[in-house]
């Protein structure tokens, strides 16, 4: 991939300084060429890390929604919304693939890194409620985050 040859090695680690577009393109190439353990934490790390030092920021504009990931900021018609680390994180990782549909597994090893096993579907069910309820501030805003039965979530528009 010709953005990891254009990063700088310091020690062990690659150093990459990325435009949003790029940052994207890598996160998007992450999830969708990659099913192992080890390459959702590498997305984790890229997704929380990678650019810290930019003065770029992650951003999803979404209609009247608006996502910033490095000031862990969410907006909703310009209304500040507080959100819970956890519900961050899910908004975060559907936002950032739009369309994509997130198992009930995949939520709970990217957002909690804990083996699906060891939770019940009720506390990512939990979160998503929550999660719906603080985004629609009026009964006319749209449901940012579908549900798929028996398989998990989306992050889709109307």
């Amino acid at each position: 991939m010709d953005i990891l040859e254009s990063g700088k090695r310091i020690g062990e680690k690659l150093v990459l300084l990325l435009t949003k577009t790029q940052r994207q393109e890598l996160a998007h190439f992450l999830l969708e060429y990659s099913e192992t353990t080890d390459a959702c934490s590498l997305y984790q790390h890229f997704s929380r890390y990678a650019w810290q030092d930019s003065n770029l920021l992650t951003e999803i504009q979404e209609g009247d929604l608006y996502l910033c990931l490095e000031q862990r900021l969410v907006t909703v018609r310009e209304q500040e919304i507080c959100l819970t680390v956890k519900e961050f994180d899910i908004l975060f990782l559907l936002a950032s693939n739009p369309k994509r549909v997130f198992t009930y597994e995949l939520i709970m090893d990217l957002v909690w890194k804990e083996d699906y096993t060891y939770y019940s579907r009720k506390a990512i069910n939990n979160h998503i409620y929550n999660l719906r309820k603080k985004l629609k501030i009026d009964p006319g805003d749209p449901d940012y985050i579908k549900s798929v039965t028996g398989i998990g979530y989306k992050f889709s528009l109307p």
